[in-house]
Parts: structure tokens; sequence; C-alpha cells
């Protein structure tokens, strides 16, 4: 029989909310949800968090594999942790006691044989298999909506894979497993001088393997901002068998068979392990705030500073409404959050030259503070001021959401990218489209606000958060049907105005709808190819990126962002008779 309590040998983690299951806010973050409350007309209450015992699972549909049986776990707070990601949606139908369908188990897998056992067994018996890293998804790619062809569902935890297993100091790189989650990896490298340093703002509770086929984003704001820019090889294990890449610095022979697993979000298999680049900890730092009256001329400004090669590790772009959102402005001017950090020499010179460029778009800056960076550069000057306080928000705004949406406020973001040529009526556009999407689907003028979190020579990557009240009466009902309808405008406007329906927050189930019209149709085809051969049964995580062939998924219930799927792609196609477009 399945274990009937948790086998998590992690922290317990809120099933409702981000973070660990004792996370509080501090009196800060509890004085900024009282007056986004307040600005929002919404009555502040101390809402009851959800418990475990206030939901009924169904059993399991199928009992767990004899030989694996002790891997195996049908708690209920388990079911629950894996039911959902972090996503909006994911959080108010928590809050609403109506979560989405659970899993039928939750496979603690021991090892990377135990992985291969269980995707026999799978195949076997129609049992879809949905990947689990840390479970910090906010797209949809976690959940199981799999629709009614399968027998059960399983989701696979990766925790027990956790370790660096071997560091090559010479080529400054290791070989890590999937499941290692940012922290565990990162104390790992410590002892041998080396980091990682990829930080996306899910990095306490995400994987090296999540990471990876979800292509994430992470704290550089130019030159490597993604983890595929630290990816020297992969080990994929597939229901047809292990696909193990080459580790190469480079190869210029054929398709790079790394970049079939990155993205590939759990549809072709289980990331068991990677090489990855390392590089050794910032001995330098410095940082500078900068204000801009014109937002604009600051856009103008990043701009220059992406294009000059001067490659600073942090350059976002805070619009006015967004320094009041992170607690670094009082909404009257854009800031920009500069920084620079090396392992191998002082950032005078660099700094120095960027400041030029600064000057010359009108941004304007404390020089005193400058100095005092410029001068502590191996010190914690970079943890103060402007700069260190957008850090500390950064990472601690998903904790301060979770009252948030208990209180009915709708609270989101959504990120892209577009070129610098169509920037500013990018930027414009999409305010206004989904400006007026919030106020249809709550009767009120709504909060939305724009950060560029990393550019590049061509262009710009916004990110765009968005809060409102569902209704007056604080229901997070009426704020989830808000929700809906505000994805939905979201993804139609960015794909409409040129960007893409994510930079790096994956595609999942979320995105889909706004995939399938950026894509050609016969990727989407060639992609369904390699899958079938991957995977032929078509168990792996089915519903995300695209549907197996021979079967139809569909829209998850619950969420229902995207709408309906209409498209073909012809009676030639390979996947004609499937419901994908």
């Amino acid at each position: 029989m399945p274990s009937q309590t948790t086998l998590s040998r992690r922290a317990p983690r809120r099933f409702w909310g981000w973070g660990q299951a004792d996370a509080t806010l501090d009196a800060r973050e509890q004085a900024t949800v009282k007056t986004l409350t307040e600005q929002l007309e919404v009555p502040w209450s101390e809402r009851p968090v959800p418990q475990v015992h206030e939901f009924t699972l169904p059993p399991p549909r199928m009992a767990a594999p004899t030989a694996l049986a002790a891997q195996f776990s049908a708690a209920p707070l388990d079911r629950l942790n894996h039911s959902a990601g972090k996503s909006y949606a994911d959080l108010a139908r928590m809050w609403l006691r109506t979560p989405p369908a659970p899993p039928d188990w939750v496979a603690y897998a021991d090892d990377e044989q135990a992985v291969v056992d269980i995707l026999d067994w799978a195949q076997a018996h129609n049992v879809a298999v949905i990947p689990y890293g840390g479970g910090s998804s906010v797209c949809g790619g976690v959940e199981a909506a799999v629709g009614e062809s399968y027998a059960a569902v399983v989701s696979l935890d990766l925790e027990r894979l956790n370790h660096v297993l071997e560091v090559d100091p010479v080529s400054r790189a290791a070989r890590i497993q999937g499941g290692t989650l940012g922290p565990e990896l990162q104390a790992q490298l410590k002892p041998h001088g080396l980091t990682l340093r990829h930080f996306p703002q899910s990095f306490e509770f995400s994987s090296l393997g999540g990471w990876i086929v979800t292509r994430a984003g992470g704290h550089y704001a130019t030159q490597h901002t993604h983890i595929d820019d630290f990816v020297e090889n992969t080990r994929l294990v597939t229901p047809a068998g292990v696909l193990q890449t080459r580790r190469l610095p480079a190869s210029g022979a054929g398709p790079a068979p790394d970049r079939l697993v990155l993205g590939s979000e759990g549809t072709l298999g289980v990331l068991t392990e990677a090489w990855v680049r390392l590089q050794q900890p910032p001995r330098f730092r410095a940082s500078a705030s900068i204000r801009f009256s014109d937002y604009f001329a600051g856009a103008d400004c990043v701009r220059a500073l992406a294009q000059s090669g001067l490659n600073p590790s942090n350059c976002r772009l805070l619009d006015p409404l967004e320094t009041v959102f992170s607690g670094v402005g009082d909404g009257r001017h854009a800031i920009l959050v500069l920084g620079f950090e090396s392992a191998d020499h002082p950032l005078d010179a660099w700094l120095g030259r960027a400041l030029e460029l600064v000057r010359d778009h009108g941004g304007s800056y404390d020089a005193g503070a400058v100095a005092r960076s410029l001068a502590a550069q191996g010190g914690d000057e970079h943890r103060s001021g402007a700069a260190g306080a957008w850090r500390d928000a950064f990472l601690r705004m998903p904790y301060w959401r979770d009252p948030a949406v208990g209180l009915g406020l709708v609270m989101d973001t959504f990120e892209t990218a577009t070129t610098w040529d169509r920037f500013a009526s990018f930027y414009a556009s999409i305010k206004a489209d989904v400006g007026a999407a919030m106020e249809r689907a709550t009767g009120q003028e709504a909060l939305i606000s724009c950060r560029l979190t990393h550019v590049y020579p061509d262009g710009p990557a916004p990110y765009f958060t968005l809060i409102a009240r569902g209704d007056a009466q604080g229901s997070v009902a009426s704020a989830l049907a808000a929700w809906r309808d505000i994805k939905q405008a979201a993804t139609a406007a960015v794909i409409h105005h040129g960007g893409t329906v994510t930079h790096h927050h994956a595609v999942g189930r979320d995105h889909r709808s706004g995939y399938e019209q950026e894509v050609p149709p016969l990727l989407r085809q060639m992609l369904a190819a390699a899958k079938q051969v991957a995977d032929p049964t078509g168990i792996m995580n089915p519903g995300v990126l695209i549907d197996p062939v021979g079967r139809s998924v569909g829209i998850r219930g619950g969420h229902g962002c995207a709408g309906p799927r209409t498209e073909s792609l012809g009676q030639n196609s390979a996947l004609a008779h499937v419901n994908i477009a």
C-alpha cells in the first residue's frame, strides 16, 4: 500500500502558498498588503489559511507497484502539494478549498534506476507521469490535468536526486542531479570555491532540472540571462531509453541535442543530471541607483547599456509604479538598478563608463552612494540602498502575495520580450489593452506596472505586474474569475503586439494558446514526432507544450485561461487527428 504519511524529506511546504509552512511576513510586508487592500477598497481581515483536513481527496485509482511501493505516497499533504504549482490561479483555488484534481500518487524516486522503473511501470499501465522538481511552476507545468484517457496520474518528485556528483575544477564545471534545489546546489559547491550563480526568483524552491527543462531566467540582466548559457550536457531518462549528450564546451556537429532537452518541460522524459558551467564567486561589486523623470529616456539609456558591451550583471529599469511595489521609490520617477560584478578585477572603469551613458540620457544619481559602492567593492555595500532593497523585495514578493490572494485581490505577473524598435509602442499598447481588460473584469481602474528584467542588444524583456480586486467584498471566487479574463487578454496582447508569450516562465498549460500562435505549425509537428519516439505511449506530462499523438488533452479544468483550441494543422499533418491547435 502507498504511504499515508508524507515521504518528503524536506521541510514542510505550504500547499496553498509560497515557501515553507512556518513562513511569516515581517511588519513592512504586512503593511504593504494592508496598503494595497485600502487602495483597492477591499476589506482587510485575517482570513484563516487552508488546512489539509478541509480537503477530501479521492483515493488512488490504481494500486502502487509492489516493488516500488515504499517510494509511493498517497498522503493528503503530499498529494495537495503536488496537485498544482504556484501561479495565481493555483493559489486561489486552494484558498477556495476547490483544488485541481490531485495526482493519484506522489512517487519519491530514490535514484535514477527508480525513475527508469517508474516509467516502465507507467508505460505498461497507461499512467501519466508528471516530473516534479521544486513545484514552483507559475504556468500550469506540474498539474495533473491530463484528460480522461489515462488510468491514473503519478507526480514523480526528484527531491532525493539532490547531490553534486562530481566537480571538475580545471574546466570549472560540475555534474549535478536534476532534483537539486538552488540552496542545496549553492551549499555543495561552496567548499570547492565555485558557484553556478543562477538565481531565479524561485531560487529557494526550484531545482536544476526544473531550470533546464523550462529554460529559466536567472539574475544576470545581460549576457548569461538563461540557464541555457550554463548547460554543458544533459542526461534525460525517457520511456524509450536514456538520452545522454556528450560533455563539450561547444560543438558544430549538427543540431545541438541539448537544445531538444532545454525547454522540453517534462514532455520527453525526466532530466536526472547535467554538467553545468561554474564560476568563481564575485569578489568585486559596484552598483548605482539612477532616477529618470522620463521613463522612455531611461529605456533609451538601457538600450545604450545593452549595446555597449559593458555587460552589467544588473540592469533593471522600473517604471514609476513598479518602484512603489518594489519599495524603492515613491512613484515620481523611473529607477534603473544598475550593477556590475567580477571575480577578477575592480569595476571602476565599467561603472564609470556606464554612468557616462546614464548622464548622456538625462539620468541622475547620488554620487556619494556610487563612491561608497566603489570604495567597498569587496564588502556588503551592494546589499544597501535601492539595489539592496530591490533584491530583498524581489525574493520576498511571493511571500506577501499569499495573504493578498486570500483577501480577494488579483495579483499576478506576466513577462515577454520584444525588439527595441517597437518597445515604446509595445509598452503603451500592453498597458492599454491589459488595463482595459482589467477594468472590464473588475469594474474598476486597476494597477499595472512594468520592469525590464533582462536586456539584450536587440531588445528588452518587460515584466508586468498587475493588481486589482475581484469585487468590493473581497471574494476570492470573483477574483479568480477576473483573473481568467485578464490572463487571456494578456496572452493575446503580447502576441498581437509582437512579443513572446513567455521570456522565462515557460509554456506549461497556461501559455499553450500563445505558444501555438508563436511557433510555426511545422515545428510543432517536428516536436510531436520527437515526442512519439521518446515517449511512444504519450505518458510524459500530457497537455504541456503539445498533446501526445493520438490523445486529446485540451485545456485543463479550473484554470480556463486560454479558451478552446480550434486551429487545424491540415489533413497531411501527423497531428491532423489530434486536438492540438
